[in-house]
């Protein structure tokens, strides 16, 4: 995309504007447009007057020093404007206001008619070196998101700001009633907990922290119908008053998350029931025994600007870095979806998400996600307790994607879309419906320390949701399902050693086969997608793919291919006949009983080959205390137990064609 770059120097209508520094003034009725694609350089303060505006729908840069200022001034009196009887004068516009539900991707030269890496693009403004008090300028920010459900998640980039000013700018009404979906919450690291906000004149920055966390009622919410416009005062960058550098230590020391994350927080609500952590899998399957809950930190943006987050886990010694080197960090989640209320068995709220691992060296995982918009959310899952510096304000980028790792750091630094090859191999495989919308995605990392099969060392890995539709199994050493594991938890990133399981299986499984009816394949080399049509990669090997009864095929870049069963083999090397004959190609039942943390309950998800079902459940007494014959295996059952009770059960389904699978639920 191109470039300009205007830089305002000594042109000025007012200079020194009482005892602040005002190197641009836009004056009353005047107007000042911003292109997409411009960036705009002011050496020093600005001020707009009474009617006179810029409308952005570039990239706008403040740099000033402690005389400096930032103002919207009325016309007559010259005192600044309140948010209230103010704004219309510094306007970041959204450039495609349809887009804003799509993500920017690096530009597919085959496709002609879209440019993937400006598909959303919006006006962004970087004020930096002038102080809090000397920001008074009111922006008007228009706003428009994914609606998340019954709880929006956002920040608020304002500083000041008071929330009870939103129910206007959102178009509905605010109350402090917690569970009616009409509340803001706000979530506290320490605690572990989501508290309401029991007071409307609370403000952000001032009140709460810049980079607060928040759950805004969903309800009657138009977030993706219209788009919206919220006015504020800018945060500071260079303020002792406003804090956003962060020593990640101490999430959840106020929390006792209990077995699995039954433990109750003050609301009376199981912590599993909001919390999702499924970064650690334990022994038994359970993939959040001994570490649920713990080192998770979720923050918002509070910038104009976008966030990169793609390298916050590395020290880059040889190139200007961001000064952030999270070494120990397993993962980021984004952009949450289908957030649900539920006010059953331990009241809380959950959805889906994305997430990108880190411990191989390079991103891994939904790598597309890295830049947070303005307004956006994340969330932080760290290994340990060791308390590194997170540093916001030095991952503001103008860029709609994040930087490579060759590329110094800058707000206005170049993308560098070079394939950089290296030694962590990531496989995306992304099933697209009849018309050839996504209904879902898995991933196969695999590179030098990785780890082959069930681990509490694993690295990347995450596990899969009770809702996705395709996923992997854990694999046993020589290939195949781990048979141990097939009943208890799928994948949604699979990790294994690049070494030891070379030319080996593992097992992709695909659970609605009306749904999922071909497959896209992605693939990456130290994060950055290879060419289009590229299978060999810097190694000279590549991935394969075979499905049930079929022959073994070479995985491109960019291939799709039609779904004919629901079991594919993926491969990271062609298997010899040696191989092929040490696999575990025992057929397991594929039907497993997960815990869905949007009903706060467990789920039965049945074998894509089972027609129907008998489902028996024991307490640890020997106490049957769930029969129920002929269930319908087309649709997920639902195992309702007591959640107040704290239990263990045996969980015992039949098939109709006579297999039988034992599992246990422990609480």
């Amino acid at each position: 995309m191109k470039k300009n770059l205007l830089t305002i120097g000594l042109l000025s209508l007012t200079v020194s504007i009482q005892a602040q520094n005002i190197l641009m003034h836009v004056d009353t009725s005047a107007k000042m447009y911003v292109s997409q694609g411009t960036l705009v350089y002011n050496g020093g303060g600005l001020q707009m007057k009474g009617t006179g505006n810029v409308e952005n729908h570039g990239n706008f840069m403040v740099v000033g020093s402690a005389t400096d200022s930032f103002k919207t001034i009325d016309a007559t009196t010259g005192v600044d404007k309140t948010e209230a009887a103010g704004g219309g004068n510094f306007v970041n516009k959204l450039n495609q206001p349809s887009n804003f539900a799509q993500i920017n991707i690096i530009d597919n030269p085959t496709t002609t008619t879209e440019d993937e890496s400006s598909r959303y693009t919006y006006g962004q403004l970087y004020i930096s070196g002038i102080p809090q008090a000397n920001i008074t300028g009111i922006v008007d920010q228009e706003y428009k998101q994914i609606s998340q459900g019954d709880y929006q998640q956002m920040g608020i980039p304002f500083y000041d700001k008071t929330f009870s000013t939103l129910s206007t700018e959102l178009g509905k009404t605010f109350n402090t009633t917690r569970y009616s979906k009409n509340e803001i919450l706000s979530y506290d690291n320490t605690a572990a907990v989501s508290k309401t906000v029991t007071n409307l004149n609370s403000k952000s920055g001032t009140s709460l922290p810049a980079s607060i966390y928040l759950m805004v009622g969903g309800f009657g919410l138009d977030a993706n119908t219209q788009t919206r416009t919220i006015k504020g005062r800018p945060f500071s960058d260079s303020d002792a008053s406003v804090s956003l550098s962060f020593n990640l230590t101490n999430a959840g020391t106020g929390a006792t998350f209990g077995n699995g994350g039954y433990g109750i927080n003050q609301y009376n609500e199981y912590y599993n029931s909001y919390l999702h952590d499924p970064y650690h899998i334990g022994s038994g399957g359970l993939y959040w025994a001994g570490n649920f809950g713990k080192n998770i930190y979720q923050f918002s943006n509070p910038f104009l600007t976008n966030l990169d987050l793609s390298r916050i886990a590395y020290d880059e010694p040889a190139i200007p870095n961001d000064g952030n080197n999270l070494s120990n960090i397993y993962a980021v989640r984004l952009e949450p979806s289908g957030v649900q209320y539920s006010a059953a068995n331990g009241s809380g709220s959950t959805g889906t998400f994305k997430s990108i691992t880190f411990n191989a060296g390079v991103p891994t995982g939904d790598v597309d996600y890295t830049m947070v918009r303005p307004f956006g959310t994340f969330v932080i899952k760290l290994n340990n307790n060791d308390g590194p510096l997170l540093n916001l304000k030095t991952l503001r980028r103008f860029n709609y994607l994040s930087r490579a790792a060759s590329t110094g750091y800058s707000v206005t630094a170049s993308k560098n879309t070079n394939k950089n090859t290296g030694t962590v191999k990531q496989l995306g495989v992304i099933a697209l419906d009849s018309s050839g919308n996504e209904v879902g995605r898995t991933y196969y990392v695999v590179y030098p320390d990785g780890t082959t099969g069930h681990s509490v060392d694993s690295k990347t890995q995450i596990v899969g949701y009770s809702t996705d539709i395709i996923n992997t199994y854990e694999e046993a050493a020589n290939g195949g399902y781990d048979l141990n594991y097939t009943n208890s938890y799928w994948l949604y990133i699979n990790e294994a050693n690049e070494s030891n399981f070379l030319g080996k299986n593992i097992k992709l499984v695909n659970y609605d086969l009306t749904r999922a009816t071909s497959y896209k394949f992605e693939v990456r080399e130290n994060a950055e997608l290879v060419p289009a049509g590229t299978h060999q990669l810097s190694t000279g090997i590549g991935f394969y793919y075979k499905a049930q009864n079929g022959t073994l095929q070479p995985i491109n870049q960019g291939a799709t291919t039609s779904v004919t069963h629901a079991e594919y083999d993926l491969y990271y090397g062609q298997p010899n006949s040696a191989v092929l004959g040490t696999e575990n190609n025992t057929k397991p039942s594929r039907t497993v009983v997960v815990y869905n943390p949007e009903i706060t309950n467990y789920i039965v998800r049945f074998d894509p080959n089972w027609k129907k079902a008998d489902i028996q459940v024991y307490d640890m007494s020997g106490k049957l205390i769930i029969s129920k014959k002929d269930v319908t295996t087309a649709k997920d059952f639902v195992i309702e137990l007591d959640g107040s009770v704290r239990n263990s059960y045996l969980v015992t389904i039949k098939a109709n064609n006579g297999e039988i699978v034992n599992t246990k639920i422990l609480k």
